[in-house]
């Protein structure tokens, strides 16, 4: 922990390794809370009609975060452009309000998960995650300007496993999805933040109450979590890029250790000290990157399979996973719960892997 806190101080965006790497002041909206990019959504009993989508946006560049401010407009991060980007919420032209300095875009690396303060009402914070010369790192900003704070830095970059997402739990606090940066050992090294699901205050300290005091660590063992998502009873669930057999979906307990590099999928738990996945795809299946918890049902984007996975919901089990969307928007970022009940969804085919049509990349709404 010594070393840990002396590095501190100072993704595969993920498909198989076989794959080649990816290559003004804002107007403050008011009106309803924020709601936390991946959390469940109020509009209990209602679903998204996945059969009618709205084009929301369209022109952009490799959006990857996504989060909404106070009145439902959304800010949109560009992986490659460094930008971020504000969408009204019934759609339309939108605009730049942002450009994070220091994003260095290599790979799978560059402008990546996005997280709006929980109390933006008071502090007008939005959060980063993004690749530096250096690291990868969590900063915190004003849309009005100035210098982004680092919260958190010293992460290990690379141009895969790369990670990324990031939103602010039920509980307030700071939630990280980390890549193992291709260096596979780091997941299981408690001492290292790589390869782990980090809990940290908004100020970027370990927050209080984490499986081991004064680590930013909630869970081990992850090869590349790019997906967040709450659901009603304040379950947290992520997914995960598997290496070349086997996507995962997680249902993330304080302290768990999922396996990985000794397990990739569902396998042997050593009596235990690894917890397995609830859900498994072939990665030509998935390659899962966003997910959102609407109602009972969790929504996974997946890229190399270019679709969106619907998975049931019931405490702690899961249901059959339904594909939706099979091919029809080409490959798939993000997926995230609007504060009005909505689902949006980001293209990802500018990234270097993908086959680009007029338009790309997109959002889609469905309402």
């Amino acid at each position: 922990m010594a070393v840990l806190s002396a590095v501190l101080v100072a993704g595969c965006s993920g498909e198989p390794d076989s794959r080649a790497p990816e290559s003004a002041a804002p107007a403050v909206p008011s009106g309803a809370p924020s709601v936390p990019a991946g959390a469940s959504s109020a509009a209990a009993g209602r679903v998204p009609d996945l059969g009618s989508p709205q084009e929301i946006a369209t022109g952009l560049n490799v959006p990857w975060g996504v989060a909404f401010l106070p009145g439902g407009d959304a800010l949109v991060a560009e992986r490659g452009t460094g930008r971020i980007v504000q969408i009204p919420a019934g759609g339309g032209a939108g605009r730049q309000v942002f450009q994070v300095p220091e994003v260095a875009a290599q790979g799978e690396g560059g402008l990546l998960g996005l997280a709006v303060s929980p109390n933006y009402a008071q502090d007008r914070y939005v959060y980063a995650y993004f690749t530096s010369s250096s690291d990868n790192r969590v900063v915190r900003f004003r849309l009005t300007g100035g210098t982004p704070e680092v919260v958190f830095g010293g992460l290990t970059k690379a141009s895969i496993h790369n990670g990324g997402r990031i939103a602010f739990g039920p509980d307030g606090q700071l939630y990280v999805g980390t890549g193992d940066a291709g260096q596979r050992s780091l997941a299981q090294d408690p001492g290292r933040p790589n390869g782990k699901i980090l809990r940290l205050t908004p100020d970027g300290k370990p927050a209080p109450g984490n499986p081991t005091p004064g680590s930013p660590v909630y869970s081990l063992g992850h090869r590349n979590v790019q997906g967040l998502a709450w659901d009603s009873a304040g379950r947290l669930w992520a997914i995960e890029f598997g290496q070349d057999t086997f996507d995962e979906v997680n249902l993330i307990k304080p302290g768990a250790n999922y396996g990985w590099p000794t397990v990739e999928g569902k396998g042997d738990t050593q009596g235990g000290r690894f917890t397995n996945p609830l859900v498994t795809w072939p990665t030509d299946d998935a390659s899962p990157s966003g997910a959102a918890i609407i109602g009972d049902t969790l929504y996974v984007a997946g890229l190399r399979g270019e679709r969106l996975w619907t998975v049931p919901l019931s405490g702690e089990r899961t249901g059959t996973p339904k594909a939706e969307l099979t091919g029809r928007y080409g490959r798939l970022r993000t997926a995230v719960a609007a504060p009005d009940g909505s689902l949006w969804v980001t293209t990802s085919n500018r990234d270097g892997r993908g086959d680009p049509k007029t338009g790309d990349d997109r959002i889609l709404r469905f309402a």
